[in-house]
């Protein structure tokens, strides 16, 4: 495991994602903009985050939302310059905030100038950039492909959509002529301007970076032992140069993220996490009805392999997630993030989640986002035209809006005491004065049953233990528990009672207690 150090501002870190199409538009062409981030700062802040995790801001052309990069270098137009991007670095850490940019080095657009090199004949500085066969007839197996679109012979892999070329990185076990190694001239080149693109943001105040796919970089890579060592490669550029930069990784595997110098991984919604069990499926277990148990083993096996790190970071949601209000309702809500808000690894809190925003059912797909499109509508901010998120007419909007008579929105949310935006603050409040609740602090699962309910867990830092119990179903629960109960220092929901070694919580309630 890397011995490197984590930044301090890391240890205590909520972070708040940010889909900057759809946060804040502030010059009326129905898109956000970055000075709509600026200006919204003081939101984020009050709340209670303190780091911000931007979906990619660079040019592109859109076709996948701006995983297609067409320029690492450059704002998109349309969200503002590189400047005002500077700007927004400048006045977040004038808060004490910190900004991670989103990082996409596996693939480009194929309107980026290094792709549109690399389809000429003539051999040059770009020709090696992406990973292509030897020849148009020969496909490359295991992975999609561009073919007969230009002079060069040979097809072009791709690592998602059809227009998201894959940069070459090389190949562990080269096993075709074509496949080049992970010390080949192309593969290293792609490497150092990678590190070229960092350095560029990092220098103008980036705290980091959340990288895209950040475990699939180095092919024919069988337990990612290839893409680890290139990541040490990274993380020795940025101790030397930027050693306070925050990696976080999408990788879904803590113990090669941690590894490869990543300071904490994602637990993702697709893979073996079974992070789907908890909000996003027939039954989910924070909707009252459903089975914590393999998301926990799961967990367990992870938080073990990472050396007890417990550097695992788990969202609300994110932009390529059905929103957690579509299946988790009312305040049962307000329990799922008393979870999210007291386990160990950076919190992450997707836009909108923080007011309860709905998926937005049966939209078109804008910009690839396909059935992903309803959980990327425009931020509600308050009564006002357009939810307050622009002044364009609303059929410029980005995507559509929830247009229900009964849409949440922040301002009023923050106005009321018993809103699902307060009792988050509340619980955000309270993992800050609480070490054992923060990032690095220990986790011991005390009661997880098949289809059972409530969840319960201890966290420890130091000489602080707080055991969490959470029951969102309908019904009371028990649980049998011989640890010695101090004070409650958070509750929603009715009162726990202890009793001849058992624990009983009752209905939709959640409970941090001290244990003396």
């Amino acid at each position: 495991m890397s011995t490197k150090k984590q930044p301090a501002w890391l240890e205590d870190a909520v972070f708040y994602e940010i889909y900057p199409q759809s946060f804040n538009d502030t010059n009326a062409d129905g898109i956000g903009d970055i000075p709509g981030i600026t200006e919204k700062l003081d939101y984020i802040r009050e709340l209670g985050c303190t780091a911000i995790w931007i979906n990619p801001c660079f040019d592109s052309p859109f076709g996948d939302a701006g995983y297609d990069v067409s320029d690492y270098y450059k704002v998109a137009p349309r969200y503002g310059t590189n400047e005002d991007l500077r700007r927004l670095f400048e006045e977040a850490h004038r808060r004490g905030m910190h900004i991670l940019l989103d990082l996409v080095p596996g693939h480009t657009s194929v309107e980026h100038p290094w792709f549109r090199e690399s389809l000429r004949a003539e051999k040059n500085a770009y020709t090696d950039r992406y990973i292509w066969t030897d020849s148009i007839w020969e496909e490359p197996a295991g992975y999609g492909s561009l073919r007969g679109i230009s002079d060069r012979d040979g097809s072009c892999v791709v690592n998602f959509f059809s227009h998201q070329p894959a940069l070459n990185y090389g190949f562990y076990k080269p096993e075709r002529p074509w496949q080049q190694s992970m010390d080949s001239e192309g593969a290293l080149a792609t490497r150092e301007e990678m590190k070229n693109v960092m350095r560029f943001w990092l220098s103008m105040g980036c705290d980091g970076f959340r990288v895209d796919m950040a475990g699939s970089l180095v092919k024919n890579d069988d337990n990612a032992k290839g893409t680890i060592l290139l990541w040490q490669d990274i993380r020795r550029f940025l101790d030397e140069e930027f050693p306070d930069a925050a990696m976080v990784a999408e990788w879904g595997e803590p113990d090669k993220s941690l590894q490869g110098g990543f300071h904490m991984d994602f637990l993702l919604h697709f893979g073996p996490s079974h992070y789907n069990d908890l909000f996003r499926c027939e039954n989910p277990y924070f909707a009252g009805n459903g089975d914590a148990s393999e998301f926990v083993a799961k967990y367990i096996e992870s938080y073990e392999k990472s050396e007890r790190k417990g550097l695992i970071c788990i969202p609300s949601g994110n932009h390529d997630m059905d929103r957690l209000a579509r299946a988790v309702h009312g305040d049962k809500r307000k329990i799922a993030f008393a979870f999210l808000l007291s386990m160990p690894g950076a919190p992450f809190i997707y836009y909108g989640d923080e007011i309860g925003m709905r998926y937005v059912e049966g939209l078109t797909s804008v910009e690839g986002g396909y059935s992903r499109t309803g959980s990327r509508s425009p931020m509600q901010w308050d009564k006002s035209v357009n939810a307050g998120f622009s002044t364009a007419p609303k059929t410029m909007l980005y995507t559509k809006q929830d247009e229900s008579a009964d849409r949440p929105d922040a301002a009023s949310q923050m106005s009321d005491e018993n809103s699902l935006r307060s009792e988050i603050k509340r619980l955000i409040a309270v993992r800050k004065t609480h070490r054992a609740l923060q990032s690095r602090g220990e986790i011991e699962f005390v009661y997880v049953g098949k289809s059972a309910y409530p969840l319960s867990y201890v966290r420890t830092c130091d000489n602080e233990k707080i055991l969490v119990i959470l029951n969102p179903s309908d019904s009371e629960a028990a649980f049998p528990c011989d640890l010695s109960l101090g004070e409650c220092i958070y509750r929603f929901g009715g009162r726990i009672s202890a009793n001849a070694g058992m624990v009983t919580i009752p209905a939709n309630s959640a409970c941090y207690v001290e244990i003396k």
